[in-house]
Order: structure tokens, then C-alpha cells, then sequence
């Protein structure tokens, strides 16, 4: 039997961007401040979850909700269990939207809203793959579970729930990154930087407020100082001088004995930090040279002295290069200071084999020295994950991509985190197309509908054959 995998993909457009568009609705960003017992990582990735899963039970598959923190929708049978993974959770919407990220328009072919890209347009994409699977009755011989997850975006609470109660598949992927395949994904970890206190000295400035970062998975876009003090002239000039000369916008506003600086850069998702302009580094760098207090200073000092403009970690002494899975990549994503309150910076970084979390920790700490800097690592570090590119499931999912698209192929390391490491047999594969615009945990996040549908029918294909 031929299949015309892209014509059967076409068949469900419509009814594919109808349920997408009803998912995309849904701000499903982590919200544990306003979670319950019932929904403990709060209202939206709950609802989000089960939005997903009541359209899978409208369409005849078998659903399993764990707790509102995780889901299946699960088809055939075998001794084996393939998996798929994909996530109801999206990073926040943050500023520079030119339309309501949460109400999804389609401008130009792509489809605009946060979760687009990352991660419910490839979700809905495997869902409907399935779908056409189902009906046109092909053979299936493993057991299909369609895993959701629920804060792939944060400390993945879901997915380890889901596989402290139910069987971890086989082998599988998640449909969160790019084409042709990632079979290599970087540690993950991030490391809080928190500042000592210092004895208070005489100073012309004094730094009241610092603060910058929505997420540590997020370059972050725009950030925030308030100091109070005599302003020099030098300052004054380079609030009108700094911007242009660094591709940043910088803003003030009088206060009462003040200042209020804003300063807005670019974002980007921290696995590559590079194509980001950090607002909080380049605000630092603005106000290290003037005369601020000792605590006011420390900080904006370590910030433009170790931080900025520096993806690399050099500064931070972390430098790191594996022949197979390239550069370590460091990226400070939260900033928070008060005078009398926390003094901290939120560094994330990917590392490649080689290296590891309580390396990085200690050699950061002795960068910025002991008697200025507590470090320690925040949250779950995730070691670096490698599938070989022998693997029968590596060359299945490039022959099948090779197939659909006629381009060439590669294994692929990144510094990005996939539900594809939780399983020693996982990768992720897709459903961003090689020549597209990486737009994910940005402003204006899009993907093209066309990708989408596209999609389908390559994970169709490749779910097919990995079955049988």
C-alpha cells in the first residue's frame, strides 16, 4: 500500500487548527503561586491538560490523566511501548507582542501565539499523525502513549510523576525541537549566584532596585534599576549615548531623588544566548563605572565584569568544548536587587559531556570569589543525554525525514531540554524545519501552518514505521 503521507495530512487542516487554536488559547504558563491540591501547578497547564486529552476521548483513543500534572492518550498493542512526548505548558507570554499571544491569528501562513512553536503546534501535529494512523487502520504492533506533560518549561514535576506511576516506553521521541534530529541534548543546569553583604560606605549613587528576567530558561528582554543620589553629568550624557552605541533602548525617568533606567535588549530561549541582547548585562555595564554604594556596586560590577556579553562562560572561568557536543553556553536570566533583600543573579547553563553541575558550581564561585558569593545549584540539574546515531531509531527518523523533504541529514546536539532524555532510547525529532526562524520563548512566537500540517505526515510516516 503507498501512502501519499502529505495528502492524508491534508485531509484534517481544518480540524487540526480548530483544536490547536483551542489549546493556544489557553495560558498555560506555570502558575504554583495560585496552584491547589487538585491542580498543584496551577489553573492553566490543568486545563490545558485536559483540553488536550477531551479531544482525544472525543475522538474514540483511550486517555489517563495522573493528577492533573500529566496525561496519556495511548493506542495498540504489543510487547513493547513506543513512546511520544510533548508538553501543555508554554514559558510567559513577557512583553514585545505585537498581537494578544493568546488569541492565535494567522498572518502570512504562520500561525501567531505563544505555544505555537513550543510546544502545542508539534503536539497537536504527533496527535493528528496518530489519527491518521488510526484511520486508515495501519498495523500497529507496539503499544503508542502519547505522554503529557504539564512544566516541561520548569522543573518537570509531570513527566516524573507520570513515570513514578505508569511504565516508561521503550524508545520513542518528543516533538520539541527540530528537524532532521536531535539525538544529543546538553546538561542543564542553573546556578544561583547570591551576593554577601558588604558594610554600607559613602557613595554619590545608591542602587535601590535591580531587576530583570521572567523565567532562567529565558534571555531576558527588558530590565529595571532605581537608584537614588546626585547624578553626574557623565551618567546623564551616557543615557543618551548608550543606546545607539550598543543596540539597546535605554530609557529614565526622574523620580523624587532619582532615577528609574530602563533598559530593553532582545530575548531569546537560554539554550543559545548569543542571538540575544541581554537588557540586564548591558544595564549593568551602563551604571558599573559610576560611584554607587558598596553593595550597589559589587553587583553591577560582577554583572559587567563576569556576565555580559559572554555566552561562553569565559568570564565566569566555565569555558567548555566537547568535539561531539560543542560549547558549554552560560546565560544570566533573572536578576533580583534590593538594598535591605535579596542581591542575586540566575545563571543558566547548557554543558556538554565532560563537565558537570558541581564542577561549574564551585568554578563559579571561585571566579567571583567566596568572600563577595554564595553559589548554588537551583533546582534539578539534568546530566547530557546521547542517543548514538546507529540506533535504528536515529536512522529510521533521519531516513524518514530524508524521504519527505529530499534534504540531507545529520545527528544534531543542542543545548535545549527535551522530554526525549527522560528515556535512555529518546530523541526529538521536529517538528522545526532547518531553514525556519528559531522564534521559541520570544515575543511574537509563530509557526508556520504550513510546517505544521507538514508535520503530520512526516510523523506519520515515522511513527508508522517504527511500529510495525
Amino acid at each position: 500500500m503507498t501512502i501519499d503521507w502529505q495528502k492524508e495530512a491534508e485531509k484534517y487542516r481544518d480540524d487540526l487548527l480548530q483544536d490547536l487554536t483551542t489549546l493556544l488559547k489557553i495560558d498555560s504558563a506555570r502558575d504554583v503561586e495560585h496552584g491547589t491540591k487538585a491542580e498543584p501547578l496551577g489553573p492553566g497547564p490543568a486545563k490545558a491538560l485536559r483540553a488536550m486529552l477531551a479531544l482525544a476521548s472525543r475522538d474514540g483513543f483511550d486517555t489517563l490523566n495522573v493528577d492533573n500534572v500529566a496525561g496519556r492518550i495511548a493506542y495498540g498493542d504489543g510487547d513493547e511501548i513506543f513512546g511520544l512526548f510533548g508538553h501543555m505548558d508554554v514559558v510567559p507570554a513577557g512583553p514585545g507582542w505585537n498581537t494578544d499571544p493568546f488569541e492565535p491569528v494567522i498572518v502570512d501562513g504562520n500561525l501567531f501565539a505563544r505555544g505555537s512553536s513550543d510546544d502545542k503546534g508539534p503536539s497537536i501535529a504527533v496527535y493528528y499523525a496518530l489519527r491518521l494512523i488510526r484511520d486508515l487502520k495501519l498495523p500497529v504492533n507496539k503499544k503508542i502513549h502519547f505522554i503529557i506533560g504539564t512544566d516541561e518549561e520548569s522543573e518537570w514535576v509531570g513527566i516524573n510523576r507520570y513515570l513514578e506511576t505508569q511504565p516508561a516506553p521503550d524508545f520513542g521521541f518528543s516533538p520539541d525541537a527540530e528537524f532532521p534530529i536531535i539525538n544529543g541534548e546538553k546538561g542543564i543546569a542553573t546556578f544561583k549566584v547570591t551576593f554577601k553583604p558588604v558594610a554600607a560606605a559613602p557613595a554619590a549613587l545608591t542602587l535601590t532596585g535591580f531587576s530583570a528576567g521572567i523565567r532562567t530558561n529565558m534571555v531576558p528582554q527588558d530590565a529595571t534599576a532605581t537608584i537614588t543620589g546626585t547624578v553626574p553629568a557623565a551618567l546623564t550624557d551616557a543615557l543618551a549615548t548608550f543606546g545607539p552605541a550598543n543596540g539597546v533602548k535605554v530609557a529614565s525617568e526622574k523620580t523624587a531623588n532619582g532615577l528609574t533606567i530602563t533598559v530593553t535588549g532582545k530575548g531569546a530561549h537560554a539554550q543559545e544566548p548569543r542571538g540575544a541582547v541581554n537588557a540586564a548585562t548591558y544595564l549593568a555595564t551602563l551604571l558599573a563605572p559610576y560611584d554607587f554604594d558598596p553593595a550597589g556596586k559589587q553587583y553591577l560590577t560582577a554583572i559587567a565584569t563576569h556576565m555580559h556579553d559572554d555566552s561562553r562562560g569565559h568570564n565566569l572561568g566555565v569555558a567548555y568544548t566537547d568535539k561531539l557536543m560543542g560549547d558549554l553556553t552560560a546565560s544570566p536570566d533573572l536578576f533580583t536587587f534590593g538594598q535591605d533583600a535579596e542581591q542575586s543573579v540566575a545563571v543558566n547553563i547548557r554543558y556538554p559531556q565532560g563537565t558537570d553541575a558541581e564542577g561549574i558550581r564551585d568554578q563559579i564561585e571561585s571566579t567571583l570569589g567566596l568572600d563577595h558569593v554564595a553559589v548554588t545549584i537551583d533546582g534539578h540539574a539534568q546530566a547530557p543525554h546521547y542517543v548514538d546515531g546507529s540506533d535504528p531509531l536515529v536512522q529510521t527518523l533521519l531516513d524518514t525525514f530524508h524521504d519527505h523533504t529530499g534534504l540531507p541529514v545529520h545527528e544534531q546536539v543542542i543545548g535545549g531540554g527535551t522530554y526525549g532524555r527522560i528515556i535512555t532510547r529518546g530523541v526529538a525529532f521536529g517538528a522545526q524545519m532547518p531553514d525556519q526562524e528559531n522564534v521559541m520563548h520570544q515575543a511574537n512566537e509563530y509557526m508556520p501552518v504550513a510546517d505544521i500540517i507538514r508535520a503530520v505526515a512526516i510523523y506519520a510516516d515515522a511513527i508508522s514505521r517504527l511500529v510495525k
